[in-house]
């Protein structure tokens, strides 16, 4: 396998999860009160959204990405 071959096949995963996913959720703590031996923190959960259509477009391209590789391999080996 090639670099071209395993970016398309990382592009491919990347794409599928962010579809079915639609985005990135984190959880991040803030300090809300600290005042000697009282601390208070808060989780607030904080979500990165990623569109459909990127989600597409990185399936479509990684795919493209997998068959451009596998050809360059075949050329390759059969001369």
């Amino acid at each position: 396998m090639n670099i071209i071959s395993v970016t398309g096949i990382a592009l491919t995963a990347l794409g599928v999860v962010g579809l079915i996913y639609g985005g990135i959720t984190y959880t991040s703590s803030q300090d809300v009160v600290d005042m000697g031996s009282v601390h208070l923190q808060v989780d607030q959960e904080k979500r990165i959204p990623l569109s459909p259509i990127a989600g597409a477009a990185a399936v479509a391209i990684g795919v493209v990405m997998i068959f451009v590789g596998r050809n360059r391999s075949t050329r390759r080996g059969a001369g």
